[in-house]
C-alpha cells in the first residue's frame, strides 16, 4: 500500500500530456501553450509618440518658453509628413510616427498656442516621450514560451502580432461514473435508503474547474453488465472517473470489470484518511481513477490526485495547490499510521494564517466541505498535533491568498 506520496508520485509518472490543437485567440484564453510564439516583426515597428502634443527638437527649447513654428500634423495612423526643422514643431497623437530631426515630444498641457505659434513651457529632455523601435519587442525573439498559461496579457500579445489561432494543449474528456442502487439521479423520487447521485456533479464541477471537459455516464448499478457497459463507454474519454464500488464488499464490481476491460491497475488502498480505498490504473495510455463513494472522501481524493494528473495531460506546469503554514487552533488526534487530511478554516493574521477544524472529520459529512479552506496535513507518524503547533494546509479557497505576503505561501 503506498503512502499518499508515493501514490501521487504513480499518477504523475503515468500521466503524459494530451494532443495539440490550433484554436481561435479567444477561445486559447485559460489553455496552455504547446508551442512557442516567435515574434514575426519588432515592437514598436517604428518610433512613435507616447503623448499628444508636439514633435520638437529639443536643442530648440533650451531657453523658455521657446517659441516654435507649426509645421505640420501627424495622427495616430497618419505618416510622416516631413522633418522638424529647427525652430519648429508637429502636432501629433499618441501612436503616430515621430518625424525625423524630432527627439522629443512635449505634451500638449506643457504647451501654449497663439496663431501658428506653440510656447514650450517645461524643459524637454533629449528622447522624451517617444517609444522606440524594438524596445518592446525584437523580431525573431521568443515572446511566449511553450508551456505558458494563457491569460489576458497573453492574449493581448498573440492579437498585437495577429495570431488568430494558437497552438494550445487539448482539454481533457474526462468521464464521469457513480455506482450503486441506492442512487437516484435529480429529479426522481428519493425514498429512505435512496440518495442522490451528487457525486457526479460535484466531480464534473471540479472538473470544469479546471477547464477539463466533463462527460457524466450516470449510474451503474450493482450488476456486471451494467458497469461493463458504462465502463466501455467511459474508457473512450481521455480518462474515467468512477465513485464507490472500490472496496472488497460484494457489490464492489468496479475493480473487478476494470481488470476484465484489461485496466493495468498500479495501486489500490493509499496510505490516508479519508479516501484510502483510492485505486489508480492505466488502460490503453488512460488514466482510470476509482474514488471512494463518500462525497467528502471523493472530493479530497479527486483533490489529491486526479486534479493534478488532468492538468499535466493539459499541459499545465503548475500541478498542486497552493500550500501555507498555519497555526493550529484545536487539539487534534488520530491514530498513527496513516496520514490525515483534516478539512480547516483559515483566517489571515499579521503573523500568518490560523487554522479551525471545520467540524466533525467523519466523511459523510458534507457540510465540514463547505466550511473548509484548506486540508491540514496530519502526518502519518503523529498521533496528537497539539493546539499552536504549525500546520502545512493544502488551500482549497485560493482566493484566500490575493494579497497574501510572500512569506506566508508556498507551492
Amino acid at each position: 500500500m503506498p503512502t499518499f506520496d508515493e501514490a501521487r508520485q504513480i499518477v504523475l509518472a503515468n500521466i503524459r500530456p494530451l494532443g495539440v490543437e490550433r484554436v481561435s485567440i479567444l477561445e486559447a484564453a485559460g489553455r496552455v501553450l504547446a508551442e512557442d510564439i516567435v515574434a514575426p516583426w519588432c515592437m514598436p515597428q517604428c518610433d512613435n509618440s507616447a503623448m499628444d502634443g508636439f514633435a520638437v527638437r529639443s536643442d530648440d527649447c533650451s531657453s523658455l518658453p521657446a517659441s516654435l513654428r507649426i509645421t505640420g500634423y501627424i495622427p495616430a495612423g497618419g505618416e510622416i509628413c516631413g522633418e522638424v526643422e529647427p525652430g519648429c514643431a508637429i502636432r501629433i497623437m499618441t501612436g503616430a510616427p515621430v518625424p525625423p530631426g524630432c527627439d522629443g515630444v512635449v505634451p500638449v498641457e506643457e504647451t501654449r498656442e497663439e496663431g501658428d505659434q506653440v510656447f514650450i513651457l517645461e524643459p524637454v529632455k533629449s528622447g522624451q516621450h517617444i517609444r522606440f523601435t524594438a524596445e518592446d519587442v525584437q523580431t525573431g525573439e521568443t515572446i511566449i514560451p511553450a508551456g505558458t498559461l494563457l491569460r489576458t496579457a497573453e492574449i493581448s500579445m498573440l492579437a498585437s502580432f495577429g495570431r488568430a489561432l494558437v497552438p494550445v494543449y487539448r482539454r481533457a474528456r474526462v468521464a464521469i461514473l457513480s455506482t450503486g442502487d441506492e442512487l437516484v439521479e435529480m429529479g426522481e423520487p428519493v425514498t429512505p435508503g435512496r440518495i442522490i447521485n451528487s457525486n457526479s456533479l460535484s466531480l464534473a464541477a471540479a472538473v470544469r474547474e479546471i477547464g477539463a471537459e466533463p462527460v457524466i455516464l450516470g449510474i451503474a448499478r450493482d450488476n456486471w453488465e451494467s458497469h461493463r457497459s458504462k465502463m466501455v463507454e467511459g474508457l473512450k474519454a481521455d480518462a474515467l472517473i468512477t465513485s464507490a464500488g472500490v472496496s472488497a464488499g460484494d457489490r464492489d464490481l468496479v475493480r473487478i470489470v476494470l481488470d476484465e476491460l484489461g485496466l493495468e491497475q498500479l495501486f489500490w488502498k493509499v496510505e490516508m484518511k479519508p479516501g484510502g480505498p483510492t485505486a489508480f490504473g492505466i488502460h490503453d495510455g488512460k488514466p482510470v481513477f476509482s474514488l471512494p463513494g463518500n462525497p467528502v472522501s471523493s472530493m479530497i481524493t479527486f483533490e489529491a490526485f486526479a486534479r493534478p494528473a488532468l492538468l499535466k495531460m493539459m499541459g499545465h506546469s503548475r500541478l498542486f495547490r497552493p500550500v501555507v503554514s498555519a497555526t493550529l487552533m484545536n487539539d487534534m488526534k488520530k491514530k498513527p499510521g496513516k496520514l490525515n487530511l483534516i478539512r480547516v478554516s483559515l483566517e489571515s493574521y499579521q503573523d500568518g494564517f490560523r487554522a479551525y477544524s471545520s467540524g466533525v472529520q467523519q466523511t459523510a459529512l458534507l457540510r465540514t466541505m463547505l466550511r473548509a479552506d484548506a486540508l491540514a496535513v496530519f502526518p502519518s507518524e503523529l498521533q496528537l498535533l497539539e493546539k499552536g503547533s504549525l500546520v502545512q494546509c493544502i488551500i482549497l479557497r485560493e482566493e484566500l491568498l490575493m494579497g497574501c505576503e510572500a512569506s506566508k505561501c508556498s507551492g
